[in-house]
């Protein structure tokens, strides 16, 4: 958390120097995986066990953010060459994961699934329905999870000149990345009319009178004026170049199979390369004649060169290892981790204080604090957990019976290690 921190206030390039001296980016990218999978094996049982009736759910929200703070993490410093070399072997396990998020990702724009916002708050958490809450805002969560998984695949192949030649067999031809964001280009998972399908700003035919377009930005969803419906966002941004990067290299060009279906595939994307999107990203120009090109010709098949090639290990290792014992594992993390007692919910408290810094995580914040109950900008806040935010002392004092057991909790902890 400290190290997200310190990115978003522009400390990247000592944080970048200390993550290479220390090899942090492997062990970054097994956490990541170890936590994903925990996501699809253990969370689930959770969830079905009749006997499990936890006094505070926070924890389990814990372990479940904790694989939206590393890929946000990734995300900041992957820009940067020297990390993308640092990871080294586990490159290929990082880019199996982002595959899998963006075919997930894929899958649900095409069947037309629109994600909802759910959030939660303190008293929430530990209400009768909270584990039911908890799948929404986990479902939730893997929607942006996924729209990090991009960026960070983009900049991976920002660096193919420099990547293993695993790595890029991988992207092309195991993985088949370009087919799989050409199909991301045409449902735009993150443009959708207020009816709840998705769309692509981009298609000729998106431009229905029915329902507002709506896109998803900095960790929302907006309104687009009609003026701005074709402007380009970051996340579009970061599909064409990653297009670009895949296609346009001369080493990519040479690896991958342009055959009937993939040619077919990537010939789509000339339906979306207006004038209006080509002014906006120059480099697109370049794409035009690749396609132009290969609409009219048959590139050679790619060679198959005698090679011995890596393959990822961290997620087939944890598989393997616990196979069969998903069960077990979850009822022991209930009964040693995720039930726990007042005093050790306490003690647990205060190491979440440390890890989270309150005050820099508000000095961060773009949007000013909104009342707790009307949603009215907020000036006040409760004094004595610093947590709650209030427009009036009315709205306090009606909050004050659903607000009262988070706060004895939340005001037993430290804000800062300063206070310990």
């Amino acid at each position: 958390m400290h190290a997200i921190l310190s990115a978003s206030a522009g400390q990247e390039q000592l944080l970048t120097e200390l993550l290479v001296t220390y090899a942090k980016i492997p062990l970054l990218i097994g956490e990541l995986i170890s936590v994903e999978i925990w996501k699809h094996k253990i969370f689930p049982v959770l969830c079905r066990l009749e006997d499990f009736k936890p006094r505070s759910t926070f924890p389990i929200y814990v372990v479940l953010h904790h694989e939206a703070s590393i890929i946000n993490l990734l995300e900041t410093v992957f820009f940067y060459k020297e990390i993308c070399e640092s990871a080294e072997d586990s490159i290929l396990d990082l880019i199996d994961y982002c595959h899998r998020k963006l075919t997930l990702l894929a899958a649900r724009s095409t069947n037309g699934q629109a994600v909802t916002p759910v959030e939660l708050h303190p008293e929430d958490l530990a209400s009768p329905s909270s584990m039911q809450e908890l799948q929404k805002q986990a479902e939730t969560m893997e929607f942006e999870i996924s729209l990090k998984a991009l960026s960070v695949l983009r900049f991976i192949t920002d660096q193919v000149e420099s990547l293993p030649l695993s790595a890029l067999t991988r992207m092309l031809n195991t993985h088949n990345l370009p087919c799989l964001l050409v199909e991301l280009v045409e449902h735009c998972p993150w443009s959708c009319r207020e009816a709840g399908s998705t769309v692509s700003p981009w298609s000729h035919v998106s431009f229905c009178p029915s329902g507002k377009l709506k896109k998803f930005e900095n960790g929302a969803w907006h309104v687009v004026p009609p003026e701005d419906q074709v402007k380009m966002t970051k996340l579009d941004g970061q599909v064409w170049l990653a297009l670009l990067n895949l296609l346009l290299s001369p080493e990519c060009q040479r690896k991958y199979h342009f055959d009937g279906f993939n040619k077919s595939q990537l010939l789509k994307l000339r339906a979306f390369l207006t004038d209006v999107l080509v002014d906006q990203l120059p480099n697109l120009v370049e794409m035009q004649r690749f396609l132009s090109h290969l609409a009219v010709t048959e590139p050679a098949p790619p060679k198959k060169d005698l090679i011995l090639e890596q393959v990822p290990v961290i997620w087939d290792h944890i598989l393997k290892k616990n196979a069969g014992k998903w069960e077990a594992i979850a009822k022991h993390q209930v009964k040693r981790v995720f039930s726990p007692t007042e005093e050790e919910l306490k003690l647990q408290a205060r190491r979440w204080a440390q890890t989270y810094s309150l005050d820099m995580i508000e000095a961060l914040a773009p949007d000013k604090p909104r009342c707790r109950v009307c949603g009215a900008e907020a000036a006040k806040r409760c004094s004595r957990c610093r947590n709650e935010w209030y427009c009036t002392r009315a709205c306090q004092v009606q909050h004050w019976q659903k607000h009262k057991a988070a706060c004895s909790l939340m005001a037993g902890a430290p804000r800062s290690m300063d206070d310990l």
